[in-house]
């Protein structure tokens, strides 16, 4: 059977959910495979299936400014969406993707690569469900098992707000926000921003069409919805709109804000003897991208606090090599830290790994 194209045009934020939700629910054995192309109308905040509304999301910034939150029945972590994104939705029976899920995603991400480079954008794949350009992020990829289909989610980039994306989530506090702002703006990317300006969609739909029938090896076949895809999504609008599904309790607790696949942000708390240590750190592969420190305790002289920091940048978070490290500072500058030792730092320094193996949920794949 060959597979259905919908090009769904620019839909309501909920609907822009709600369209590849239905059409799984409603396959049976005589429903083409489909590939949805899809807009918002306006700009709104996703959470995942396994997300508490208020952990994760600043709600009382999103209702004054008119922002709406959707929860999908997908996995994963909170994302901002808008006009300037141009979703891929594909809706298939199993049999015709690859059974290993990281397969799977490289099998997804093949039209949209090359498109991207089709555009004059060095895109790559990387594992296990990004899309880079030079190390940034351009894209992200989402997986479920809805009724009886296989769903595979993804987009094309055009432009993105970043200030407000760090403006909607719920944060520690405003240091934070802004770490978790200029993240955004160092390891995402746009088309606009590789290309200098945004390029024209239809050129870009024309382009990501062809890939896949290269992929699939067959072409698409235009098609529209049916009379029951259509129920289904109007019943389903009304049920993600109920405040009983968007406010559902009990949610995973998220470890730290995720930038991309290999770039994570947090903020520890430790209480050592001599006061609070408090870290925000930007980790990337492990390694220490970008930290402050803050707190109620002593550090003397405290001239050196500012070089203190310095020295952890790009260290490996490691037990081992971290304590060899800041011990090494004090003995070599005379650090005293009345109850604060070496120990406490590294415990602070490492704190986010047990939180990430306590609050860790699968960002790419839901059975349902």
């Amino acid at each position: 059977m060959a597979v259905r194209l919908i090009d769904a045009g620019t839909v309501p934020c909920l609907r822009s959910q709600t369209v590849y939700h239905a059409l799984a629910r409603a396959r049976t054995d005589q429903t083409p495979d489909t590939i949805l192309l899809v807009s918002p109308a306006g700009p709104y905040i996703c959470i995942g299936y396994h997300q508490e509304l208020e952990k994760e999301v600043d709600i009382e910034y999103c209702k004054s400014n008119k922002i709406p939150v959707v929860r999908r029945e997908v996995g994963g972590g909170t994302v901002y969406l808008d006009n300037d994104q141009l979703f891929l939705q594909w809706v298939f029976r199993g049999e015709r993707l690859p059974w290993r899920m990281e397969r799977r995603f490289e099998f997804f991400a093949g039209p949209l690569v090359n498109t991207y480079r089709a555009m004059g954008i060095e895109a790559c794949f990387h594992p296990v469900n990004d899309i880079h350009v030079a190390g940034r992020k351009i894209g992200g990829m989402g997986a479920a098992a809805i009724g009886s289909a296989e769903v595979m989610v993804g987009s094309f980039l055009f432009d993105f707000d970043f200030a407000v994306m760090s403006r909607a989530l719920k944060v520690p506090n405003e240091k934070f926000r802004d770490k978790a702002y200029l993240s955004l703006l160092e390891y995402l990317t746009t088309m606009k921003k590789e290309l200098g300006k945004t390029p024209d969609r239809g050129k870009v739909r024309e382009i990501y069409i062809q890939e896949c029938e290269k992929t699939l090896g067959e072409p698409l076949q235009d098609g529209s919805f049916t009379a029951e895809e259509l129920e289904i999504m109007e019943n389903l609008d009304t049920k993600f709109a109920s405040d009983s599904w968007l406010d559902q309790k009990g949610g995973l607790s998220r470890a730290g804000l995720k930038i991309h696949s290999d770039v994570w942000l947090y903020e520890t708390n430790y209480k050592a003897a001599g006061g609070l240590i408090r870290a925000t750190l930007r980790v990337r592969n492990n390694r220490i991208d970008d930290i402050s420190v803050s707190g109620d305790f002593a550090f003397h002289p405290h001239s050196e606090l500012g070089q203190f920091t310095k020295l952890l940048l790009d260290q490996q978070l490691n037990y081992e090599s971290l304590f060899a490290i800041i011990e090494k500072f004090y003995n070599e500058k005379g650090i005293q830290t009345p109850g604060v030792q070496t120990a406490d730092w590294v415990e602070a320094l490492l704190m986010h790994k047990v939180s990430t193996q306590q609050g860790q949920e699968s960002n790419v794949y839901m059975a349902r």
